[in-house]
């Protein structure tokens, strides 16, 4: 019998919860059959939402039964402390146990991270951990770190982020040599803060293919693999370019619908709009990796339909073959060796 990698699924994270995790579990199942999937939640609304859709748990597709939820707007420091048998907590336990391979949760992302970093711990040589998502780019795609874990990140832990997306990208993207930029205000040397300016320094005598400061406009042109950065202004230029495809997506929206001869120009250009919204649908984009921990953590994102969450699972499923911590943990072992040497 083939290998089979086992996701534990937060079942009653995120805004819609069950509604959004049940299905896309078994549009899961069906995309990968080397998945077996934990729903891990209330296990009597688990065992009849999964009636509604004429599916019953199995081999593959498995409940695990946790009595608490932590809420949206929860503070981390109280789910921590207090939402111990949450679903969200119940997941992670799981992959602390060797019972998971990966957690997917589409929760409170504040509390996901501290939950996290409690029960599994970060790698050695790792200070904090770091949200790292995929961009669709001119190009292709861009890996972007950190989107909001930590907002007073120092120049060793913007080194250590580089080195983390660096070991992701090689994995995710099979990419020998990933292109990684420090984000900053220029690209002259004069530039920035103190922290950029010490994190440059850092990175230019490190081992990774660093090609220098990269701006805000870079992310999405396709010259650079990996874009390193503070989780408060990673978390404001992805906030900031959701917004605009939002802007774009409802002026279009309006322009093509203002009368009926635009209406017209909208059938006769709605092949070029289908396969634009399917390059940019950020579906396909979802799932951040929590990177830095001793085992895989999936963020999906608070709002996602099925389909995107199904694709968070997919991410986990990738970083459980390519196996992320531990390429990160030899990568650290590595480079710790040179250190000590030099």
């Amino acid at each position: 019998m083939a290998e089979q990698y086992r996701i534990a699924l937060d079942a009653m994270g995120g805004d819609h919860g069950l509604s959004v995790v049940v299905p896309a579990a078994l549009e899961a199942l069906k995309q990968y059959d080397d998945i077996a999937l934990i729903l891990v939640g209330d296990e009597t609304q688990i065992q009849s939402l999964l009636a509604q859709h004429l599916a019953v748990a199995g081999n593959r597709l498995r409940i695990h039964h946790a009595s608490q939820v932590v809420q949206m707007d929860e503070a981390p420091a109280v789910a921590l402390k207090n939402k111990k048998d949450s679903s969200m907590r119940v997941a992670i336990n799981l992959v602390k146990a060797n019972e998971a391979d990966a957690a997917v949760s589409a929760g409170n992302t504040g509390a996901l991270m501290a939950t996290a970093r409690f029960v599994l711990k970060t790698l050695p040589g790792i200070d904090r951990p770091a949200i790292c998502t995929i961009l669709p780019s001119i190009k292709g795609h861009t890996h972007m770190l950190d989107l909001g874990a930590n907002v007073d990140s120092e120049a060793e832990h913007l080194y250590q982020f580089a080195l983390m997306g660096s070991e992701l990208t090689k994995a995710i993207d099979d990419n020998p040599n990933p292109r990684v930029g420090l984000l900053n205000i220029g690209q002259e040397a004069i530039k920035g803060n103190e922290q950029v300016k010490a994190a440059n320094a850092l990175l230019q005598g490190s081992p990774l293919n660093y090609i220098g400061y990269v701006e805000g406009d870079d992310i999405y042109l396709g010259d650079v693999d990996v874009v390193v950065c503070d989780g408060f202004v990673g978390n404001v230029a992805l906030k900031t370019s959701e917004g605009l495809a939002k802007m774009v997506s409802s002026h279009l929206k309006q322009e093509f619908t203002a009368n009926l001869f635009r209406r017209f120009a909208a059938l006769v250009a709605l092949p070029v709009l289908k396969s634009f919204r399917r390059k940019f649908d950020p579906r396909r984009y979802n799932g951040a990796s929590f990177l830095g921990l001793q085992g895989i953590v999936v963020k999906s994102h608070g709002g996602a339909d099925s389909i995107a969450y199904a694709n968070a699972i997919g991410m986990a499923r990738t970083e459980i073959i390519k196996q992320v911590p531990q390429r990160i943990h030899k990568q650290l072992e590595h480079l710790h060796a040179q250190r000590i040497k030099a």
